[in-house]
């Protein structure tokens, strides 16, 4: 393929996200950086954790996402007497015209698409480490026995940051399998405008899909195409460095706030999702821009705070946006 065709598929990519972000916002009232943050997320092959109260409107925009996307979605109400079959499927047994009785494999709510996980804290740990294996490896495991989940495949897990009671927290090894972590805000007052306009009247919105499953591995497949210079893999390594508080270089705050930082995931993903916010944007390669536009969202909850941090109630967003000025500023010196 020469370098005009592959122009093409660039400029091709970029506008069928565009009709995708657009289709979506025809439905799905603001949370424009949200909306991004997920598309970010998918185009990159990645799962989101999205954190904000209830009646947000998350599970509608999956919903919404779903469709535009000619996605297979399904959803699952976790709760404490959940059980990992009720998420991965069973084996049956299945009487035919020999008297025999073989075990056939019913298939779960993960054999889909893309897979809301509501309220993802309120199961067992031992209903999170099913939920892990699919997230990690694409495979779910029943009696033995291995299958594979048809590609694409995402999750994308909501959780109340305020409701504690009857939660069970996530695993660091889970949470870190999250490529983002996106905090869903509460609308404006003219945004509760337009909610209570197209929610409460009589006109029913009809979403057209913008995208199909075939196009979509075709864009994740051109996102690891974007290039990235040594510059932009120095900065990016200069952040993930900066979150531990045992680094030379960074700010007092860390040192005195944070517990952990990121691990290599957190390094590969913040280029992943730099490499699709360009392609969002119609460029082919990453930039400093897009390193700090995303960090926030693939660092956040890969930065555990120590007992003074909790105490204090220290945000993790306000000491990544000191410690990207800080990096910034050691690389123009």
């Amino acid at each position: 393929m020469n370098l005009e065709d592959k122009e093409q598929q660039f400029k091709h990519a970029s506008l069928k996200i565009t009709e995708v972000k657009e289709e979506v916002q025809r439905f799905i009232v603001g949370q424009e950086e949200i909306v991004e943050g997920v598309l970010w997320s998918i185009l990159a092959g990645g799962h989101s954790l999205l954190e904000g109260l209830p009646g947000l409107g998350k599970t509608m925009l999956v919903r919404t996402l779903a469709d535009v996307m000619d996605l297979s979605f399904s959803r699952i109400q976790f709760t404490p007497d959940l059980m990992p079959t009720d998420i991965t499927g069973t084996m049956v047994m299945k009487q035919n015209r020999d008297d025999q009785q073989p075990f056939v494999f019913h298939q779960g709510p993960l054999f889909h698409h893309l897979v809301l996980a509501d309220e993802i804290n309120r199961s067992t740990p031992k209903t999170q480490s099913a939920l892990l294996e699919a997230m990690a490896e694409n495979t779910v495991t029943v009696v033995g026995e291995t299958m594979t989940l048809d590609k694409p495949f995402f999750v994308l897990a909501t959780q109340n940051p305020i409701d504690l009671e009857g939660t069970y927290p996530l695993p660091e090894a889970q949470v870190d399998r999250f490529m983002c972590k996106i905090l869903v805000s509460y609308p404006t007052k003219a945004e509760l405008k337009q909610i209570i306009q197209r929610t409460t009247g009589t006109e029913d919105i009809v979403l057209e899909k913008r995208l199909n499953e075939a196009e979509l591995l075709s864009i994740q497949g051109l996102v690891k195409e974007i290039m990235v210079t040594d510059e932009m893999i120095d900065f990016a390594i200069d952040l993930i460095d900066a979150t531990h508080p045992n680094s030379e270089r960074t700010t007092d705050r860390i040192k005195q706030y944070v517990e952990f930082g990121s691990g290599p995931r957190g390094l590969q993903n913040v280029i992943l999702m730099a490499k699709a916010r360009a392609l969002t944007q119609g460029r082919y390669h990453v930039s400093i821009g897009d390193l700090k536009k995303v960090a926030p969202l693939v660092l956040r909850h890969r930065m555990i705070l120590n007992f003074e941090g909790e105490a204090m109630s220290i945000g993790t967003d306000e000491l990544i946006l000191e410690m990207i000025d800080f990096v910034q500023k050691g690389v123009s010196r």
